[in-house]
């Protein structure tokens, strides 16, 4: 499982067929990328150390807060093109990212379980679908974070 989690500190939408499915005020963008091999394991590690991750600026102005530290919300996106290789040629191959079902299913409890473990504000796009996504990237501060890799 593959994230990438931008810092916003105004505003965050995703949009679908000219219609906002979701939307925050301050918190973390999280484009979710799902592969075949990926787990329940991997959801609750993924969301813990995303939640958890002190990104956000304290008094001092050091990054010293989580999302969860300054009542935030998340925006998560499905992002298959994560999983993208170029290793060949000069168009990417998806064929790592995970089946349309199963990818569904295993956003969907990622989605659940941040909801259900950690109670923040939570706004999604709508999956498999052509969204337009609009955030201000403060800082800015992007992290990429792999299950498959944790560093």
């Amino acid at each position: 499982m593959r994230a990438v989690i931008q810092r916003c500190m105004s505003e965050a939408s995703v949009e679908v067929n000219n219609q906002i499915t979701g939307s925050i005020d301050k918190g973390l963008v999280i484009l979710l990328g799902i592969e075949d091999e990926d787990t329940e394991r991997d959801i609750e590690w993924l969301a813990r150390k995303i939640l958890q991750m002190r990104i956000f600026s304290d008094e001092e102005e050091k990054m010293n807060l989580s999302v969860q530290d300054i009542q935030g919300g998340v925006l998560i996106i499905s992002q298959f093109t994560l999983h993208a290789s170029i290793k060949k040629g000069n168009r990417p191959s998806f064929i790592r990212a995970a089946k349309p079902d199963y990818a569904e299913r295993m956003y969907k409890q990622f989605v659940d379980h941040i909801k259900r473990q950690y109670k923040i504000q939570v706004a999604t796009g709508q999956f498999a679908a052509h969204m337009n996504v609009r955030f201000i990237n403060d800082g800015p501060v992007t992290i990429l974070i792999d299950s498959k890799n944790p560093e």
